[in-house]
């Protein structure tokens, strides 16, 4: 914003008569220069600063008077004035600020809090020179337009993610059955094709065949060896066993659904043997997992067990035999509960939705109240940290701050969300430094977002547009940190949003470039919102534009 000089009457002048009467000086106050910077009034985290500076010319100010200056914004409704500077000829016995007669130039600090109408105002000096014995009254005089309040346009609510769910809408799983072989051999015993493992795995065929939710997306057949005798002679077993688990396959499944699997022969089972050993009850089974762990070399590792003469044995009988085997595996995919099922449920069956699905259906849920008592059923039922969490979020959302904030003194202090919204909390309660640290030490994407809005309505605004330049879904608070930077033509570039607030944004841009014509279209957008029409009626980014 520009700076303008004017010339006001806001102390006593005198042209070419030194030692002025009070009368004279207010009569010849013309001849006194006020500035004013900013020449236009400028709200910055809810206040009003300014500075004016006064020179009194040569012969201007009586050696025996004092003068009192009061500063007074008025606005729509009120006016507000703050304690006046009184200053005191070169004569006067007092403690107030000497201005020479020979001319002297004054600065003071001005300081109003902002109150709400003072978008359209404009500040002041009121003077009066009191000499001995009379008091003499000088002209007001503006000395400044105001305030602009463009910084307030802030969305400043803060920024809040749900935590997402865990809902699967496929899920997969895989069923499977196992062929058991005697040592090297490769000969399917028909006691296995008769053994439950080989009729549960059919069974589950049959079912998934029948279930209209379920199919089976693959086959395979996964055959092995366990890990005792040469590598050679372990490959090629482990690759015949594959070829007698294929024909076992097509006898079992015939006359059942099942497509033709793939077929993959692992040779040694050295991972199956880890597993299992790490399962048992093995005495010394931590020396064999470290053996495995110290060689890689299938022959080291088998010589090195069996010098373990004791826990080779327990091997041979416990674990060994349960690696010579093929595997008999289907990968299922099941279609979980769709959106209209999970929505029917929660009204007439919620007991069959476990955490994830509640969780899943309180997103698709559009009543705030529905929505609260399916959090509280996730709470309840399974003692969800994660639906406690989204409670205080929904509250946040619907302005119950008090709510929110006793909700997430429950939850773990560490986790960075839950910092981030309880620095949302200290920012609607105004607790500006509480919230940038809570919002720095949590260090999300909303986090980073929300500190932007602290950054600006703490006046800090090229800290602000530092901080949303790479921000992603805050295109209005950026466009904004640009606009109070006077980067128009990132700002320009920024805002992209339809939304009418945006718009607004733009016409501010367009004002500040001297685009009568881009005023008059965005403010035209801008005003589907009917309070943003209210606003540019008294906002003084468009002074001098007609809309």
């Amino acid at each position: 914003m520009k700076a303008f000089k004017i010339f006001a009457a806001a102390a006593l002048a005198l042209s070419a008569i030194a030692c002025a009467s009070p009368e004279k000086m207010a009569k010849m106050a013309e001849n006194v220069k006020v500035t004013c910077q900013p020449g236009v009034l400028e709200v910055v985290n809810g206040t009003i600063d300014a500075t004016v500076s006064v020179t009194y010319p040569k012969d201007y100010f009586n050696s025996k008077v004092i003068l009192e200056v009061t500063p007074v914004i008025v606005y729509e409704g009120g006016e507000a004035s703050m304690a006046p500077f009184r200053y005191q000829g070169e004569k006067v016995r007092d403690n107030y600020k000497v201005v020479s007669s020979d001319g002297q130039t004054v600065t003071e600090k001005l300081h109003f809090d902002y109150v709400e109408g003072m978008e359209k105002c404009y500040l002041e000096l009121r003077g009066k020179v009191l000499a001995a014995s009379k008091e003499v009254a000088l002209p007001s005089k503006k000395v400044a337009d105001g305030a602009n309040t463009t910084y307030m346009l802030v969305k400043g609510n803060g920024f809040v993610t749900y935590k997402a769910d865990n809902y699967q809408d496929v899920i997969s799983s895989t069923t499977e059955g196992q062929i058991k072989y005697l040592v090297n051999s490769s000969d399917v015993r028909g006691s296995e094709l008769k053994g439950n493992s080989v009729k549960d795995f059919v069974a589950a065929l049959d079912a998934i065949s029948a279930d209209e939710r379920a199919k089976v997306t693959s086959t395979e057949i996964v055959a092995y060896a366990s890990p005792e005798g040469s590598v050679d002679l372990n490959n090629k077993l482990s690759g015949n066993r594959s070829e007698s688990a294929v024909k076992a396959w097509n006898n079992v499944t015939k006359g059942h659904e099942a497509t033709d699997p793939t077929v993959r022969s692992v040779g040694e089972d050295w991972e199956g043997f880890q597993q299992l050993v790490g399962e048992s009850d093995i005495e010394d089974k931590e020396l064999i997992l470290r053996v495995l762990s110290m060689y890689s070399d299938p022959a080291v590792r088998e010589n090195e067990i069996k010098n373990m003469s004791q826990v080779y044995t327990a091997l041979k009988g416990e674990v060994l035999p349960e690696l010579r085997r093929a595997r008999l595996i289907a990968n299922v995919e099941y279609k979980n509960y769709t959106a209209d099922e999970l929505l029917y449920l929660l009204d007439n069956n919620a007991g069959l939705l476990d955490e994830e699905a509640l969780l899943r259906v309180a997103s698709l849920v559009e009543d705030p109240a529905q929505k609260e008592s399916t959090y509280k059923k996730a709470i309840e039922r399974f003692d969800s940290n994660r639906a406690r969490y989204n409670l205080a979020a929904l509250y946040l959302d619907e302005g119950k701050t008090e709510k929110a904030e006793a909700g997430l003194a429950e939850l773990d202090a560490t986790d960075a969300d839950v910092i981030n919204a309880k620095g949302v909390v200290a920012l609607r309660k105004g607790n500006y430094t509480g919230a940038e640290e809570l919002f720095r030490r949590a260090g999300t994407a909303d986090a980073q977002k929300n500190l932007g809005i602290v950054l600006i309505l703490t006046g800090r605004y090229e800290e602000a547009a530092q901080a949303l330049k790479d921000v992603r879904g805050c295109c209005h608070n950026t466009v904004l940190a640009y606009i109070l930077t006077d980067q128009l033509e990132k700002a320009a570039s920024g805002a992209r949003c339809k939304d009418p607030k945006v718009q607004y944004l733009k016409a501010i841009i367009a004002a500040r470039q001297g685009n009568a014509a881009g005023v008059k279209e965005n403010l035209e957008r801008a005003f589907q919102n009917p309070a943003l029409k209210e606003r540019a009626a008294r906002d003084i980014e468009f002074v001098g534009y007609e809309f």
